[in-house]
């Protein structure tokens, strides 16, 4: 009998090239909910609070180990330079997790619905088996490998295109996912050959290899949406479609109202409070709070953004990244914010762009108000005190500020600071010129009426 709190380790495979995508990028980095399919698996397998994670690579290597990193910087990536099966790719892992004590979880860069605690189920398996996979009851068995069980004893895996019609016969399949001590795992995939229909080293081999050794392998069953792997276009949409109809139905079970849920479209990460109320055709890109009571109305789009309790953002408006709304904010239809912190109760009415800025707490921007911040090579900032009422149709000429308590007439154009309690106007004087406009309207429709009359 094993213990079952050996540390683990990860090893996520995601070094092919997908041809069936059709696509320059690599499969791995086609996003789902946000983030590319190599950062869904990474995630799942976080939970478990691994040692350590490596990232096998190869097809677009670069750019692979690039994502891997911005997401956690302490993964290790490996390169398989020739994809030669499974069983070769998680071999390279070896040199990282040389000296490892522990447990290894194979994972795959293209597989992202696999649960945590699935996972977790088959760590806990290994305090009896020395190789657990983990298999599914297939609908349509087809193309995947079948699992060879005897009791609760794993046999041997049969690739489907090596299998007998008896094997063919078998519901049980392979997910790919595998756990074993690390060294072990290495030192079975070591005599791993290549004598089969691919001419390829498969890890699937290697609980036929433990049973030759005596060794103990076993497979636990997880449902078949969980081992969806992604290998075209139609499965990634597909799998997104799951994704989102998952996500919603988790929004509402921790008690956010979707008005038309089916128009609201998650990340990987959105996160909404309590009673938060999302109108219809909202889209939540990556990096998105949204705190109790707040109102998304419909229609808005929000990525890298915090938004705060009972704030209102919209219609038609759009946070983007570094985007800050205290409680009670509210950001009217058609209104842009961009590196900017509003503060508490602060307005910012419709028409207007907010970037690189802060608000203050209980101030107004009226309509149509920008913050003109890049000067065609830098960006400058503006500083918007407290209580300040910043008149429609304003230009505020970054880097400027205003305030507390000041104002700025409609139509404005502000380039110096405002000292607090002022009011800044920055205009032209209006001149009327007495019956001009007449006159004007006068001559030019009799223009009109001469070039018809030729």
């Amino acid at each position: 009998m094993q213990e079952t709190t050996r540390p683990c380790a990860l090893v996520i495979l995601a070094a092919g090239q997908g041809t069936r995508m059709n696509s320059d990028l690599p499969k791995v980095l086609h996003p789902l909910g946000g983030a590319p399919l190599v950062v869904h698996a990474m995630n799942a397998g976080a939970a478990l609070s691994p040692a350590g994670m490596v990232v096998v690579v190869g097809h677009g290597g670069a750019a692979v180990e690039k994502a891997v990193h911005a997401h956690n910087d302490a993964a290790t990536c490996v390169t398989q330079a020739e994809q030669l099966g499974t069983g070769h790719a998680v071999l390279q892992a070896a040199g990282a997790l040389e000296g490892f004590d522990g447990d290894v979880i194979v994972l795959y860069g293209d597989t992202p619905f696999v649960r945590e605690d699935t996972l977790a189920r088959m760590l806990a398996a290994r305090a009896d088996h020395d190789i657990v996979v983990l298999g599914f009851e297939a609908t349509s068995p087809g193309r995947y490998g079948r699992l060879v069980m005897a009791g609760d004893r794993l046999d041997r895996i049969v690739e489907a295109k090596d299998a007998t019609p008896e094997e063919l016969a078998i519901p049980f399949c392979n997910s790919g996912l595998m756990a074993a001590d690390a060294a072990t795992l290495m030192d079975l995939l070591a005599e791993v050959g290549n004598e089969n229909a691919s001419g390829e080293y498969y890890l699937t081999d290697v609980p036929a290899l433990a049973a030759a050794r005596g060794l103990s392998a076993t497979a636990i069953a997880c449902d078949e949406a969980e081992t969806l792997g992604i290998n075209t276009r139609a499965e990634l949409a597909g799998a997104e479609a799951l994704f989102q109809q998952a996500r919603r139905a988790e929004a509402m079970a921790n008690g956010a109202t979707l008005i038309a849920p089916e128009t609201v479209f998650f990340a990987h990460d959105t996160y909404l409070g309590r009673d938060v109320l999302v109108e219809p055709h909202v889209v939540f890109g990556p990096g998105v709070t949204v705190e109790s009571e707040a109102v998304i109305r419909a229609f808005c789009h929000l990525e890298g953004c915090h938004v705060g309790a009972r704030a209102t953002v919209g219609p038609y408006a759009r946070l983007r990244p570094g985007a800050e709304l205290g409680n009670e904010a509210r950001i009217g239809n058609f209104v842009e914010v961009k590196s900017a912190e509003i503060g508490e109760g602060a307005k910012v009415n419709h028409l207007s762009y907010i970037g690189d800025a802060g608000i203050g707490a209980g101030s107004n921007i009226g309509a149509g108000t920008i913050t003109c911040n890049y000067d065609g090579v830098f960006k400058h900032r503006t500083e918007v005190g407290r209580d300040v009422f910043v008149g429609s149709n304003t230009m505020l000429v970054a880097p400027v500020s205003l305030g507390d308590g000041a104002m700025t007439g409609s139509g404005s154009v502000i380039t110096s600071d405002v000292p607090a309690g002022d009011l800044a106007l920055g205009r032209a004087r209006q001149v009327n010129k007495p019956g001009l406009g007449a006159r004007l309207m006068a001559r030019l429709r009799a223009m009109k009426a001469g070039r018809k009359g030729l």
